[in-house]
């Protein structure tokens, strides 16, 4: 039997402005990757997205970015490692008081967007996130890429990783995702999405953009909260996992 772990990026509203069904989705998954204020998100969404995901017995997970809000986090910044340590911990700092609160710890990092990408080509970058984690909150699992440098770096900080896989995202040839300003970038056909997400677990396969076939690590499958989709996504996720005998559990019980 396969285990697998379905994360969503969550507590991404901030303010007057609303972002994703974050009640709704958080039921149906095993992981959320909280915003911590940089990239979006507020104080009082955080604490509420917490407590959410609390009652709901879903893995808190700070989703720590560039301090962009105006661009969703999803434009690269250059950043020197010891800014990029400092910022993630800052943002792993916020979120942990919060699940503390709720009788919660963090359970995982996982890089938001623009620096996410950068951090899984740039080992420089890798390492300093990983050093971050290591100092704030060095029990936490961190979310990675498959095949990235954050894996690696992880490793080098003695750190636990997961390998994380993308089912509404086009891949490379190398294995990273395809930039979203280019076309077909996301995936917006449900059955699409399933299919190659029983294909990651099940294969440790999925097909690029140009028609290869790329080996990836299915330790946990992403949908992004903010997409239009996500909430069905998750649910026909979900619903064909469970009728192919592929269970869906938190990380804590896949990373040892």
């Amino acid at each position: 039997m396969f285990k697998v772990d379905l994360n969503c990026d969550l507590g991404e509203s901030f303010g007057n402005y609303r972002i994703g069904d974050d009640e709704n989705v958080i039921p149906l998954i095993s992981s959320a990757n909280i915003a911590c204020g940089f990239h979006a998100s507020d104080p009082v969404v955080m604490q509420r997205t917490v407590n959410a995901a609390a009652a709901s017995s879903v893995g808190i997970g700070a989703h720590p970015g560039y301090p962009d809000l105006m661009g969703f986090g999803r434009r690269f910044m250059k950043l020197s490692a010891e800014e990029a340590e400092a910022y993630v911990m800052y943002q792993i700092g916020a979120l942990s008081s919060f699940a503390a609160a709720a009788g919660k710890c963090i359970q995982h990092v996982k890089p938001h967007g623009a620096l996410y990408n950068a951090a899984a080509k740039d080992f420089v970058l890798a390492d300093a996130v990983c050093r971050a984690i290591k100092k704030a909150s060095p029990e936490s699992i961190l979310l990675a890429l498959s095949g990235s440098e954050m894996v690696e770096a992880a490793h080098r900080n003695g750190l636990r990783v997961a390998c994380e896989v993308f089912a509404d995202r086009a891949y490379n040839d190398d294995g990273t995702l395809v930039a979203r300003s280019e076309p077909g970038s996301v995936i917006t056909d449900e059955n699409e999405a399933v299919s190659r997400a029983v294909r990651m677990v099940r294969e440790g396969i999925v097909v690029s953009r140009s028609g290869k076939k790329v080996a990836v690590q299915a330790d946990s499958i992403c949908v992004h909260g903010d997409g239009a989709k996500a909430l069905a996504f998750v649910k026909k996720i979900r619903s064909v996992f469970e009728s192919m005998q592929i269970c869906i559990r938190p990380l804590c019980e896949i990373i040892e």
